[in-house]
């Protein structure tokens, strides 16, 4: 069974780069790459009038941008897989990855720097309360 590698991402450039970088890893290690967006509330917005109604949770929105994110990698030979998961990023993405088994967790360095490292971020987080090994990836020089 191939071991599994989590990354978690958002609509930004600094998460794409993240998963390209994780991408690069599940490439040479083999392994499945899970790719999370983590949404923390089940409110559903409803878009039109009358009968030409769409409705869109957070859930699919968060669904939506692992998709683009897995869409963009270009992911020859790794196993991308999008997923939607409910919390806040660095909850979502541990307990993804403690259900997933997962050997890795790679997050982006965002916000560890100034008011951001004082107010805590997603990788100081993740890196603190994960069971697994945290890769930080240094996307703000890129």
């Amino acid at each position: 069974m191939a071991e599994v590698i989590v990354v978690g991402v958002d609509h930004s450039p600094s998460a794409l780069r993240t998963a390209q970088s994780a991408s690069r890893i599940a490439a040479a290690l083999d392994s499945t790459l899970n790719v999370v967006t983590a949404f923390d509330n089940d409110r559903i917005t409803e878009f039109g009038s009358g009968s030409d109604r769409l409705m869109v949770s957070d859930a699919d929105e968060a669904e939506q941008v692992a998709k683009s994110v897995v869409g963009s990698l270009g992911t020859a030979g790794v196993d991308a897989v999008p997923f939607a998961v409910r919390g806040t990023p660095a909850q979502a993405l541990i307990r993804h990855a403690e259900m997933y088994e997962a050997h890795t967790i790679v997050v982006g360095n965002k916000h560890m720097q100034g008011l951001g490292r004082v107010l805590g971020s997603v990788a100081n987080s993740v890196a603190h309360g994960a069971q697994c090994d945290v890769l930080i990836v240094k996307t703000n020089n890129a």
